[in-house]
């Protein structure tokens, strides 16, 4: 059974905490029996996480035998990791072990020398620091999930969620990370390239908000990149590059996401066919609705409600 040590030190977010423990825990054999075996460990009994303290059963040294480590997010001014904590993690890496960190938790996996030299990502308003501090590293803000095959990191909150749920397909398949999904009532993971969030701030000044917010009021339309251009006034070279630089993706591929959002939606609101999702979501034909579900969503349309209403009928009533 693949292993896996999650690592609980003072400061951690508890949600951060929380998210492998669930999402790996969910994951069971035909039979029942689950597929991974998860502990929390640590240097310390306990560990302070917000208003509360978390028991923490196991040793460090558990990390030695893990298949995978997690070092979630911590808060921020938490003490820096201390040497036998980083030496802990070094030796399951050197030993073979997955590393990934979930949300800032790069901030303290950065800290081990690992991320040098590789491609990471974290919490938006964490990537300036991650980058600054440690300058080996090429920080990838926009990014969801970086997965450079043994060393993997995830953005903020949520996207923890679909690193775990990309680990899962890697172990096992596919199908068994969308029953892990649709058993704990989850989305479907999204594509690691999809942007995490929309900086405020960096697009305030560039122009892009108000364009942004136009594709997604005029996404179910027939619009172009031209188009796009047109209301931004710029010309559609000086638009490829302002998306590049703020959001790492063209404006056709913004707009295809937009749309995909839209049909996401449509599926979860309504009744409607395939075919009419795929005219109302400005995706046009069904043939290109599946082919651009299957690139951004990794399920198919039918699939996505298909599991959305299974999750539904497992939900628990309520009192």
């Amino acid at each position: 059974m693949h292993s896996i040590a999650v690592l609980a030190v003072d400061g951690v977010i508890a949600f951060d905490l929380a998210t492998p423990l669930e999402v790996f825990g969910r994951c069971c054999r035909d039979d029942g029996s689950p597929l991974y075996d998860v502990v929390v460990a640590g240097p310390r009994r306990q560990a302070r996480a917000g208003a509360t303290a978390l028991t923490v059963p196991h040793p460090l040294a558990r990390l030695a035998e893990a298949d995978t480590v997690i070092i979630p997010g911590r808060t921020e001014g938490s003490a820096p990791l201390s040497p036998r904590t980083i030496g802990a993690i070094r030796d399951a890496s050197a030993h073979g072990a997955r590393i990934a960190s979930i949300c800032v938790g790069a901030l303290d996996l950065a800290a081990t020398g690992l991320l040098d030299g590789l491609r990471a990502t974290t919490h938006w308003r964490a990537a300036d620091l991650l980058a600054a501090r440690y300058p080996a590293i090429d920080v990838t803000p926009a990014a969801l999930f970086v997965d450079n095959g043994q060393i993997l990191t995830s953005a903020g909150a949520s996207a923890g969620i679909d690193l775990c749920l990309h680990m899962i397909a890697g172990d096992h398949g596919s199908a068994v990370a969308a029953d892990a999904a649709r058993t704990a009532v989850m989305p479907l993971t999204r594509d690691a390239g999809q942007a995490q969030y929309v900086r405020d701030d960096a697009l305030g000044a560039s122009g892009l908000e108000s364009t942004l917010r136009w594709i997604e009021q005029h996404a179910s339309e027939a619009i172009s990149v031209a188009d796009i251009a047109r209301f931004a006034a710029v010309s559609t070279r000086t638009l490829n590059r302002r998306f590049a630089d703020e959001l790492g993706v063209t404006p056709s591929m913004w707009l295809t996401r937009a749309r995909v959002r839209l049909a996401q939606r449509l599926l979860e609101s309504t009744d409607h066919s395939v075919d009419r999702v795929a005219a109302a979501s400005g995706l046009g034909t069904a043939a290109n609705l599946r082919a651009r579900f299957a690139d951004i969503v990794g399920t198919s349309p039918t699939h996505y409600r298909t599991a959305l209403t299974v999750a539904k009928q497992q939900e628990p009533a309520t009192e």
